[in-house]
C-alpha cells in the first residue's frame, strides 16, 4: 500500500519505520522541504517528498504536525485525492509546551480533531496521537497476545474507519472504535486512554464509564489533567 506521511517528527519518523518494515511504500513530507529529509529516508526506507505529492500518492494519509501548525498547510493539500482515502489526524493540543493557546479547544464543545477537520475541509480519523512514538515503534504485538495494547480510532465514515483499523491491526495493535469524531475527546490529553497502554477489554471498560456526551465537568477535569502534566513535563525540560 502507498502511504502518504505529512510530518516528519516523532509519531511520523515511526510510523514511517513500521509500515515499511511492512512492506508499505511510506511518502513522507515535512514543512522544510524533502532534501532535509535524507537522514530520515536512509533510517526509515520511505520516499522524501513535497507535502502535496506526498498527499496525492497516499492510499491512506497520516497528519502528524503540531495542531499550531495545521492553519500553515497548503490549501490544496488534498486536491485531487479520492474521499475515499482514509485522512488520520495524530495531532494533541499542549499549549504550554508548543501550541499556546486555542480559545476554541478550551471553551467550546469542539475536539481537537474536529478543529483539525475544519481547517482542513476534509472528514479525519483521530489515531495514533494517544501513544508514545518510541512504544508505536517497538511494541506493537501478534494478534491474541496476551495484553496487546489497544489503539482507538475515532471517525465518522465507517469505510474510512475499517480501513486505518485495520491498518492499526497490522502494526501489532488491537484497534478499537473510538466512536465519532466527536466522541474523540476520551483519547485527548488529560484522559485515561491517553498514553496509558490498556489492553482492549480495559479500553472499552474506560469508554463505558465515559461515555460519549463530555460533561463540562469532564472537560475542565480533562484540562486541568493536562495542566499538570504538562507542567511536569515543562520542569523537566521536555520538548515536543
Amino acid at each position: 500500500m502507498n502511504i502518504g506521511i505529512i510530518g516528519a517528527g516523532h509519531i511520523g519518523s515511526a510510523l514511517a519505520v513500521r509500515l515499511t518494515s511492512l512492506g508499505h511504500s511510506v511518502y513522507i513530507a515535512n514543512s522544510r522541504g524533502p532534501e532535509t529529509l535524507t537522514d530520515l529516508a536512509q533510517k526509515t526506507g520511505a520516499t522524501p517528498m513535497p507535502a502535496r505529492e506526498a498527499a496525492r500518492h497516499g492510499e491512506i494519509i497520516v497528519v502528524t504536525i503540531p495542531l499550531k501548525s495545521i492553519p500553515d498547510l497548503p490549501k490544496d493539500l488534498f486536491e485531487g485525492v479520492s474521499a475515499e482515502v482514509p485522512i488520520i489526524d495524530t495531532s494533541n493540543y499542549y499549549p504550554l509546551l508548543r501550541d499556546g493557546q486555542l480559545p476554541e479547544l478550551e471553551t467550546s464543545d469542539l475536539t481537537e480533531s474536529e478543529w483539525v477537520q475544519q481547517h482542513l475541509g476534509r472528514p479525519v480519523l483521530k489515531v495514533f496521537n494517544n501513544i508514545f512514538a518510541a512504544h508505536l515503534e517497538n511494541n506493537g504485538q501478534p494478534a491474541g497476545t496476551p495484553g496487546r495494547i489497544a489503539l482507538l480510532v475515532a471517525g465518522d465514515d465507517a469505510t474510512t474507519k475499517q480501513k486505518a483499523m485495520a491498518l492499526v491491526e497490522e502494526l501489532g495493535f488491537d484497534a478499537v472504535d473510538g466512536g465519532s469524531l466527536h466522541e474523540s475527546w476520551r483519547q485527548q490529553p488529560g484522559s485515561p486512554l491517553y498514553c496509558t497502554d490498556l489492553p482492549a477489554a480495559e479500553v472499552q471498560q474506560h469508554l463505558a464509564s465515559l461515555g460519549t456526551q463530555r460533561t463540562p465537568e469532564q472537560h475542565a477535569q480533562f484540562l486541568a489533567n493536562q495542566e499538570a502534566s504538562e507542567k511536569q513535563l515543562q520542569a523537566q525540560g521536555v520538548k515536543l
